[in-house]
C-alpha cells in the first residue's frame, strides 16, 4: 500500500519538473514547503500534477462527487489508496480513473518490514538515479450541499510489490502491494484525456525493483514533525 510519502524537494523543482506553474499552491501555506513525511490518515493538503497549467494542491483521501456529506469519515478511510486490479469497478473511482487522473509527486515513501520476532522496522523506498519520481493517481471535486465550498481530493493507486518492496511490505491484509510509479517518459501521457480502459492500463505495471533502493530508518520517524529532515536518517 502507500500511507505514507516524502517530498523534500522545493516546489520550484516540481514546477521545473513537469512544466507547471505555481499561482495556485504558493496560496496555500499547509501544503507550501518541504515535507519529509506526509500520512494519509491526516488527509494533508498535497501538491497534485493535473492537466492544468498550474500545480493543484488537493487533499488525500479521495471524497467521491456523490458522497452524502455525514459518510464522508468513513468513506476516506477506504480511498487513500485505489488497487489496480479494481479501479475501473469501484463506484469511488470508475470515474476519476477514466476522466480525473493526476500525479502525486514524490521523493520516496515509507512501509514496515514484519520481522520474525514480531517487531516492525521501517523503511524509506526511493528511486536510484533521480530525487523526484510519479505516482499514479486519480482526484475528484466534492461539493459541500451547505455551503458550497468545492473541495478535491486524491487516492494513489497501487500495484503487486516487485522483489524489493514485497520484500519490505510483507505484513498485514494487504501485503506486498506498492504505488503506481510512472516512468519519467510516461508521465505527461497519464494526464492525457483521450486515454481509453486499455490506454489507461497499460500504465498499470509494477515499477522495476532493480531502479529502486531502500534503507531501515529509525521507528521515531512518525513522531517527528513532517519538515524536518532527520526523518530520513538511515537507522
Amino acid at each position: 500500500m502507500c500511507f505514507r510519502s516524502s517530498l523534500s524537494v522545493k516546489y520550484q523543482q516540481l514546477a521545473k519538473k513537469y512544466g507547471k506553474l505555481l499561482n495556485v499552491i504558493e496560496m496555500y501555506q499547509e501544503a507550501y514547503g518541504e515535507k519529509y513525511h506526509v500520512q494519509a490518515f491526516n488527509n494533508p493538503l498535497c501538491p497534485v500534477i493535473t492537466a492544468d497549467e498550474n500545480i493543484q494542491a488537493y487533499r488525500w483521501g479521495l471524497i467521491p462527487n456523490w458522497a452524502k456529506k455525514e459518510k464522508i469519515d468513513e468513506i476516506r478511510k477506504m480511498t487513500y489508496n485505489a488497487r489496480s486490479e479494481t479501479v475501473f469497478e469501484k463506484a469511488s473511482f470508475r470515474k476519476p480513473i477514466l476522466y480525473n487522473r493526476c500525479i502525486i509527486p514524490s521523493t520516496g515513501y515509507f512501509e514496515h518490514r514484519h520481522n520474525e520476532d514480531g517487531s516492525k522496522t521501517p523503511y524509506f523506498i526511493h528511486m536510484k538515479d533521480f530525487d523526484v519520481f510519479s505516482f499514479g493517481g486519480v482526484f475528484d471535486k466534492w461539493t459541500n450541499p451547505e455551503t458550497k465550498e468545492e473541495i478535491y481530493t486524491f487516492s494513489i493507486i497501487t500495484t503487486p510489490a516487485n522483489e524489493l518492496t514485497g520484500w519490505i511490505h510483507n505484513g498485514g491484509a494487504n501485503s506486498k502491494r506498492m504505488p503506481l510509479i510512472l516512468h519519467p517518459d510516461e508521465e505527461q501521457n497519464w494526464l492525457l484525456p483521450e486515454l481509453n480502459n486499455q490506454d489507461i492500463k497499460s500504465f498499470m505495471q509494477t515499477y522495476p525493483a532493480n531502479e529502486m533502493a531502500a534503507y531501515a530508518i529509525r521507528n521515531d520517524f512518525i513522531k517527528k514533525k513532517p519538515d524536518d529532515p532527520t526523518i530520513l536518517d538511515a537507522a
